[in-house]
């Protein structure tokens, strides 16, 4: 398989289609890092990571014939591994084990004759303050409460790098829609960090 490991993500695909193993399990060691380490990110927990990143292959293999390279083969395997994490998470019926949470539009709501403000917005990426080390617990657990959707546009924009524009594609969302609940996951991440947070940083998205 050595010359295998030379070839583009391109020419790895073409054997694949062709009914070239080696090529696909070439492409398939080039991302399984890639793939464990999301898996990793978005359900914390190595099992479940093992079982989404055997999954996510068994889906690509699959269906690389559909593959037709309109967009680069890493936002297609991002779009995969995002779908089996989703379907894994509302299958176990996450959302209605977590604490319930108040993800807040831009507009301040109202209950009764209250008026609840709305969260502060933070341009800040999180992810960013990943290198202090006290802040690493408490950002994962924070993470980890956020509604499955909007922590899988965080993972993928602030955690993995993604463009905005990438992360719409992968998730089948408009950009604004994705600008909007990355807003609001940031938003949320900010008010349960704001303990350890000693200053306030601008951002754009």
């Amino acid at each position: 398989m050595t010359g295998y490991s030379s070839l583009t993500d391109a020419q790895l695909i073409r054997a694949a289609k062709r009914g070239d193993h080696e090529a696909f399990t070439a492409l398939a060691k080039r991302y399984e890092e890639t793939v464990y380490k999301f898996s990793i990110k978005m359900c914390h927990d190595k099992q479940k990571a093992a079982e989404n990143l055997q999954d996510t292959f068994i889906s690509v293999f699959r269906n690389l014939s559909s593959f037709v390279g309109k967009s680069k083969f890493s936002t297609w395997l991002y779009t995969i591994v995002t779908n089996n994490c989703l379907m894994k998470q509302r299958r176990r019926k996450l959302r209605d084990l977590e604490d319930p949470l108040e993800i807040y539009d831009e507009a301040p709501a109202h209950h009764g004759d209250r008026q609840r403000a709305p969260i502060a917005r933070w341009e800040e990426t999180p992810a960013d303050l990943l290198v202090k080390k006290e802040l690493r617990v408490a950002l994962n657990a924070a993470i980890e409460k956020l509604p499955v959707e909007y922590r899988v546009v965080f993972v993928l924009r602030d955690v993995e790098g993604r463009s905005t524009e990438d992360t719409a594609k992968i998730l089948n969302l408009s950009v604004e829609a994705t600008k909007s609940r990355l807003r609001r996951a940031r938003a949320f991440l900010r008010d349960k960090l704001q303990p350890y947070i000693g200053s306030h940083f601008e951002r754009t998205t």
